[in-house]
């Protein structure tokens, strides 16, 4: 079943649409599972392996504001004020709200962006019928996620470097040399997946090519240089009020480091973590059948 859900944002004269697709049936006894994309702007399409769960749990996939199937707003591009964290919250609960899930459990997979903005989400007294939360390859803060990156950076061959060092001097961010730097970092901790890109990486490109606005707004022209309005973000200090039963889930070999993921496992009372070998930003894809299995039991337990 696909849908929309009227979204009205302050700041915007007409209604916006929130694309949603339900695999399953929202009227059997099973907990649904709200499926988070990660970006922002990298869109529904490329968590379509999590397909996988459907035998077990209705899935709730959505395009956020801005982006997909939903409503585009490219004349707010550069906005900082307007594409806040906040924005992203209130179009979880409005989509709840719309699909009757406010009375009812319900649980949340939450990838990268995705589970940034839904830590802040379910840490507030809105998500009170959370009963599961899984938090995939995201980051507590700006801060530690920068240390993680820039770990990784150091470890890229010295050509490489000097390419993004050059960019990030001059602000040239469009030239094919720091396109292809890029690629060289994306292949060894975006997705491991051969032959490159994998389907899933391409559809998450492609939604950036076509349409900049969110990411290019609040995080910066790739995911070595963060420029947006998301710099100096953090959830830390909101953490400890999430009180659903929380899996966190990264790849070794994810841009999402350790680092970036240790203050959810620090703050959150209720906390499970998985790292996988051989596996980076897209575990998903990388290692499907393990990430499967570790969602489904723990969504089941």
């Amino acid at each position: 079943m696909e849908g929309v859900a009227q979204f009205n944002v302050a700041g915007v004269p007409f209604p916006c649409e929130t694309w949603y697709k339900v695999i399953g049936d929202l009227e059997s006894n099973a907990v649904p599972l709200i499926i988070v994309h990660g970006g922002p702007g990298a869109c529904h399409e490329y968590l379509l392996p999590l397909t996988d769960l459907a035998s077990s749990m209705p899935l709730i996939f959505y395009d956020q504001i801005g982006n997909g199937h939903s409503t585009h707003l490219p004349d707010k591009a550069g906005d900082e004020v307007f594409w806040s964290p906040d924005l992203f919250i209130e179009e979880l609960q409005n989509l709840i709200r719309h699909l009757r899930l406010t009375e009812r459990p319900i649980s949340v997979y939450g990838h990268s962006w995705g589970g940034m903005f839904t830590a802040q989400w379910a840490a507030r007294p809105a998500a009170t019928n959370l009963h599961r939360f899984i938090i995939a390859s995201s980051l507590a803060s700006m801060d530690v996620w920068r240390i993680g990156i820039t770990s990784l950076r150091k470890q890229l061959p010295r050509d490489v470097q000097e390419v993004l060092d050059r960019a990030e001097e001059t602000l040239d961010f469009e030239s094919p040399e720091y396109e292809a730097a890029v690629e060289v970092f994306y292949k060894k901790h975006l997705s491991l997946a051969r032959p490159w890109p994998a389907k899933e990486v391409q559809a998450a490109l492609d939604w950036f090519a076509k349409d900049p606005t969110t990411y290019g707004t609040m995080y910066g022209p790739s995911e070595l240089y963060v420029s947006g309005s998301l710099r100096e973000w953090t959830c830390i200090p909101e953490l400890r009020g999430i009180k659903a039963a929380t899996l966190l889930l990264n790849g070794a070999q994810d841009e999402a480091q350790d680092v970036a993921m240790q203050p959810f496992f620090d703050n959150i009372e209720k906390v499970k973590w998985v790292t996988l070998d051989n596996a980076a930003h897209f575990a998903h894809i990388d290692q499907r059948e393990k990430y499967m299995r570790l969602l489904q039991t723990f969504l089941l337990s």
